[in-house]
């Protein structure tokens, strides 16, 4: 049951991310989040990361196939991928710097959740006043024109941050602001933003993956997680760049609008869980403890974060020479831990 979850949030995520030109990972993160938040462990704010970087893997994955698509329906503007994509690499760098900073480490992950539904709320709102204009970009486009280089930076760089900071692919920021900056019709901005997540996307997700062990995550467990997710993804998104040059574009804004604003709310609902309860913990006297027994002397650990990974929080205390441990915690398994140890005992971070 386990497999068939986490294949069905990669074929929905690869199917809306290839109709839709984002990178899909706004399918799979509050994907991910909705699935944690019904396990035994529960979704918490620490999770945020690991889901972050497996999404960043995907959405590499998600972009390509519907690129193909995209590219035989002549819909992709050479002119403005290639000042687009180096915008969005300075800034997908420089918001995973921001998302790898304190103010989003460990359990404080959650803001970045909340950061993502607010940002959708923007794209529907969007994406709503535009179902009601008359603007017809497709009649007043020009695909002669050339466009001002600073006006696709405009829309590179915002991009690329925001998918950096929130690990999305950055299409769902770059489709309407292609439409208002550069006045592109629908079609060629998603086209467009297809080609630009393929290759920014890389990028970020090897920075973001390499820096994972910042928050006492193994760069395995993304691996391991996205592995779960792509193949069913790209069918998808094989299937959903087809389907843009397809659909009418009011259809296909409607169900844009549709889409983000469920994400929204799944994504909002979780991550405010997740912060009330971590902050209630803090309030309560923060965290959890273990007990060592180590060398006839009781050693307690107080304030214990976990860091979690599709699992419910133990800690574990190993033991080492003549000492005897014990936690309130599961059997050990040192093959699913990280270390932290000074000269008498090591506590074991299940992952």
């Amino acid at each position: 049951m386990e497999l068939l979850e986490q294949a069905a949030i990669g074929l929905l995520a690869g199917l809306l991310g290839g109709l839709l030109g984002v990178g899909g990972s706004i399918v799979i993160i509050p994907g991910l989040i909705l699935y944690l938040d019904q396990t035994g462990g529960g979704y918490s704010g620490s999770d945020q990361h690991l889901i972050q970087a497996a999404a960043m893997i995907c959405n590499v994955f998600v972009a390509a196939p519907s690129v193909f698509a995209h590219l035989r329906a002549d819909a992709v503007m050479g002119s403005v991928v290639r000042a687009l994509i180096p915008a969005a690499l300075v800034g997908i760098v420089s918001g995973v710097a921001v998302s790898n900073s304190s103010s989003f480490a460990r359990q404080n992950g959650a803001y970045l959740a909340m950061i993502l539904s607010g940002f959708l709320l923007y794209v529907v709102a969007y994406n709503t006043v535009r179902l009601f204009t008359q603007t017809d970009l497709e009649k007043e486009f020009d695909p002669e024109k050339k466009l001002p280089a600073w006006r696709v930076v405009a829309v590179g760089f915002p991009m690329g941050l925001m998918a950096g900071l929130l690990g999305i692919g950055g299409g769902a920021l770059a489709v309407p602001i292609q439409q208002l900056v550069l006045r592109l019709p629908l079609r060629r901005a998603i086209a467009n933003s297809a080609v630009t997540i393929v290759v920014v996307s890389c990028i970020g997700a090897v920075h973001k993956n390499v820096t994972l062990p910042t928050h006492g995550i193994a760069v395995s467990a993304s691996l391991q997680l996205a592995a779960m997710l792509i193949p069913t993804a790209m069918i998808g998104s094989y299937l959903g760049g087809r389907l843009t040059h397809r659909l009418s574009r009011r259809a296909l804004r409607v169900i844009f609008v549709l889409f983000m604003t469920t994400m929204a709310y799944l994504t909002f609902s979780r991550a405010w869980n997740a912060a009330a309860s971590a902050a209630e913990r803090q309030l309560s006297g923060g965290g959890h403890c273990a007990v060592a027994i180590v060398d006839q002397r009781m050693l307690v650990l107080p304030n214990v974060t976990f860091l979690g990974q599709l699992c419910s929080p133990h800690v574990n205390v190993r033991r080492c020479g003549n000492s005897q441990a014990s936690s309130p915690a599961t059997d050990f398994d040192e093959s699913h831990a990280d270390i932290v140890a000074n000269d008498d005992f090591f506590v074991h971070f299940p992952r």
